[in-house]
């Protein structure tokens, strides 16, 4: 493990604004990642954070796990252990510039990492192919500040006057045009959906659980560039929470609205669930009206504060006694497709590093489970036929400091041996109406799903 500090030199932000162009040339690289604000107006879009050329990876599968790394592993470790003493045994940084990622991990832990933490019966077929942990350690980062219009590039200080260089190649890479192969297929019909509502209606009626998510996939094949693919769906889609990576096994598209857990390098940290969604209209009056509907629906109230208050007890298993706070409760947040009510929980870590520590404590995310948050996964792994991969997992960065920001991987794609796949679904409570949660699963992803049929 090198041992020399990392530093950081400012880059014209004229010359190195666009994320986009300037990625592009690396978006078939194994492990290069763009952590990816999407041009999104939303108050949490800032920062787009480049990344390439890991020191070493963590890279984990169900039943099995390969760690790949500069030194020897134990390959029966818990991956949180491994992933806090990697990111120990990171370079200092010790540069002139406050910079949100300033080296360590980045990557994503599907919704399937859940199982290294809770029992859940193994039902549902695992069929895509993509660990279920994937964090690569990086001491590079371009980071572009678009609220400050200032651009910084991370690096180990003797390579500091050539990082120009790094992240411009001399070679342009050409991809190849994207384009969808068949019609995309559900894994559940409608009648299906609407049975398993009942089903869970059931559920919840012999105390079994209070919500439950319950999601569909939609699959098709496709050939191409999965990065023009990003691109395309980065354009109708302005998420504050985006991310394109890519591996050896495939790639990962996300156009995330929601927050996981964002922390600072004294250790305040931030959740902000979504639970509550109306569809967009293309009438002004009518958007409005679909808006004040969600703000004031007692059912979607019900929903949110169900989450919040799992999310607080999560938070509290970590954070100091009396620090846990819920600062703002039912606020509308508004993105391309639809309107959200998010919800925000606060509080204190002991110490910055024990972000990891609440990683593990809160994940996979309540907003996407239900709760109880066991009960439910249980659930849904006798609902759903296939895993859920990356989807309803979280996707973001850790530094070595403490800072960190994830996602919750919602509108999330996933493509692996010539196939891709999206998800949608949502909260299902006691008085759920079958057909409009069906509907609501379909206004997700009325953004997406048309996008990439468009030719």
């Amino acid at each position: 493990m090198p041992v020399e500090p990392l530093a950081s030199i400012e880059l014209p932000y004229d010359q190195w604004c666009d994320a986009g162009l300037l990625f592009a040339p690396f978006a078939d690289e194994p492990w290069a990642m763009l952590l990816d604000s999407a041009a999104s107006q939303h108050p949490d879009s800032r920062y787009d954070i480049l990344l390439r050329k890991p020191l070493h990876i963590l890279s984990t599968h169900i039943l099995s796990t390969n760690i790949l790394s500069t030194k020897s592993a134990d390959n029966n470790s818990d991956p949180f252990a491994q992933l806090t003493l990697y990111l120990q045994q990171m370079p200092d940084y010790q540069g002139q510039h406050e910079l949100p990622f300033s080296g360590g991990a980045a990557g994503y832990f599907s919704y399937d990492a859940g199982r290294r933490i809770e029992k859940i019966p193994t039902l549902a077929e695992a069929d895509i192919k993509l660990p279920d942990i994937a964090l690569g350690f990086y001491q590079y980062a371009l980071i572009i500040d678009h609220q400050q219009q200032r651009t910084y590039a991370l690096a180990p200080q003797s390579e500091l006057s050539q990082q120009a260089d790094f992240w411009r190649p001399h070679q342009l890479h050409q991809n190849s045009p994207f384009h969808l192969l068949g019609e995309w297929q559900s894994n559940m019909s409608k009648a299906e959906y609407q049975l398993k509502i009942a089903q869970i209606h059931e559920h919840l009626l012999a105390g079994d659980c209070y919500q439950i998510n319950l999601a569909q996939r939609f699959q098709a094949p496709y050939e191409g560039s999965e990065w023009q693919a990003y691109q395309r769906l980065k354009e109708a889609n302005t998420a504050p929470f985006s991310a394109f990576i890519r591996l050896p096994e495939g790639a990962v598209l996300s156009l995330s609205p929601e927050r996981f857990l964002q922390s600072s390098a004294t250790g305040e940290v931030e959740t902000k669930p979504i639970k509550g969604t109306r569809p967009r209209q293309q009438n002004p009056k009518q958007d409005e009206a679909e808006k004040n509907t969600l703000l004031h629906s007692a059912k979607d109230q019900a929903e949110n504060l169900m989450i919040v208050d799992l999310l607080r007890n999560d938070l509290s298993r970590v954070c100091l006694p009396g620090s846990v706070k819920v600062p703002a409760l039912f606020a509308i947040e508004s993105f391309a497709a639809v309107h959200h009510l998010v919800s925000t929980v606060r509080g204190q870590l002991p110490h910055p590093s024990d972000i990891v520590n609440l990683i593990r404590a809160a994940f996979p995310g309540g907003s996407i489970t239900g709760a109880p948050k066991v009960s439910a996964m249980t659930i849904i792994e006798q609902l759903e036929p296939h895993r859920r991969s990356v989807y309803c997992g979280s996707i973001g960065y850790i530094s070595k400091n403490g800072r960190s920001d994830t996602n919750i991987a919602i509108r999330t794609l996933v493509a692996s041996e010539g196939q891709l796949y999206c998800w949608a679904g949502g909260g299902i409570v006691a008085d759920s109406e079958a057909l409009a949660e069906y509907q609501e699963t379909l206004d997700k992803v009325n953004k997406i799903l048309p996008v990439l049929a468009d030719d």
